[in-house]
């Protein structure tokens, strides 16, 4: 095989952005053959294309050697085994399962077929801004982590965002509001760069600023198993909003905000330098410095070609599909903390969640009138 026959599974606002750069061949080695979508609109955009409107036909036709899944998010258990157990490699849209119990089985029916690519689309892990930080921390330029703060609250969305979809914001249709959807690319970012914390307390408000079942302002306390601890906070109703990512260390402090990333870099380590400094109220000195970065250009477009080139040629993948479950474990841990009123240690109980998930859906009485909405400022939701 030198050359990936790929198909889209799923044309909403994201599925439609994948096949624009797929069909202008910005990928090597691949080209778009097929697209599903229960619902297509703009038919005539891929009129040179297979059309399907069954996900699982798609894959079962022949046609494809790997899919973009891009459905909502409960089809993407049952469309990923689909795809392993068919000879299909998948590339996964976040999050890779509503919930962490079905995420399980989908990385169990993975590991039956250990030939096939599985992947994530988790896009930040391509951007410099968080390859410098992953540098940093590995490197020991921090030292060690003691504390974590990301405010992230600048996923603003409108009411008619929300009335686009019957799904959207449901727990039966997304699983979760601003958690699972908006900010599981930082969620995914927080864990790539400073590992899974160990307990989780979450206070998330139900929709406290939209007519939504599901969380939409949020504000959580994590603790890791060396004693760092952090804070996450985010909101798709809090404008302007605010996006500072501050990571403190033993060695100094990281900040990320406004474009920039700023380093403020001790002279001592400052746990070392008050245990032998010989006065009250001195400090290490420290210098700031500005590390800077450009930013990638499609990301999306390089984890897709990274993904073919894992088909190819064996190439690491960025973010292997596997990686996806800490993401959805967190976004489950901070909901159901908060319906709990208590902290949960985490690996947490993802059957349990599942259960008090699925009580949610029958006691749901949201009744939703869909709109047709305006996407043309999409893209610019990418870079967080």
């Amino acid at each position: 095989m030198d050359k990936i026959r790929l198909g889209i599974i799923g044309l909403g606002n994201i599925g439609k952005y994948h096949a624009e750069y797929l069909l202008n061949r910005k990928i090597n080695r691949c080209e778009l053959v097929a697209v599903c979508d229960k619902f297509l609109t703009s038919p005539e955009k891929y009129q040179s294309l297979k059309i399907f409107t069954d996900g699982e036909r798609l894959i079962k036709s022949g046609d494809v050697d790997a899919v973009i899944i891009a459905t909502p998010h409960f089809q993407h258990t049952t469309l990923g085994i689909a795809a392993f157990e068919n000879g299909v490699h998948a590339l996964v849209e976040k999050p890779i399962s509503s919930h962490k119990a079905d995420a399980e089985k989908l990385i169990a029916a993975h590991k039956k077929f250990s030939k096939i690519i599985f992947a994530g689309m988790f896009q930040l892990r391509t951007e410099p801004r968080y390859l410098k930080i992953q540098k940093m921390i590995e490197g020991g330029d921090l030292g060690e982590i003691v504390r974590v703060n990301w405010i992230n609250t600048d996923w603003y969305r409108t009411e008619a965002y929300y009335s686009s979809s019957d799904w959207r914001a449901t727990w039966k249709g997304e699983g979760g509001g601003v958690l699972l959807n908006q900010c599981l690319h930082n969620l995914d970012t927080l864990q790539w760069l400073c590992g899974m914390p160990k307990r989780v307390r979450g206070f998330c408000q139900l929709g406290r600023f939209h007519k939504i079942e599901v969380e939409d302002n949020v504000t959580t306390y994590l603790e890791w198993a060396n004693g760092a601890t952090g804070i996450f906070i985010s909101s798709s109703g809090e404008a302007p909003g605010t996006n500072r990512f501050e990571i403190a260390g033993t060695l100094g402090r990281l900040v990320l905000e406004n474009n920039k990333l700023m380093f403020t870099r001790n002279a001592a380590d400052m746990i070392e330098f008050s245990q032998t400094a010989k006065q009250g109220f001195v400090k290490p000195d420290a210098k700031e410095e500005e590390i800077l970065f450009e930013n990638a250009v499609q990301p999306h477009a390089i984890m897709v070609q990274n993904f073919v080139n894992a088909i190819l040629n064996g190439e690491p993948l960025i973010a292997p599909g596997e990686e996806g479950i800490n993401s959805v474990e967190l976004a489950n841990v901070m909901g159901y903390s908060s319906l709990l009123g208590q902290t949960v240690e985490l690996p947490m109980d993802g059957a349990a969640w599942e259960k008090k998930l699925n009580q949610l859906i029958a006691e749901s009485k949201i009744e939703k009138k869909v709109v047709k909405v305006a996407t043309d400022d999409f893209v610019s939701s990418f870079r967080k």
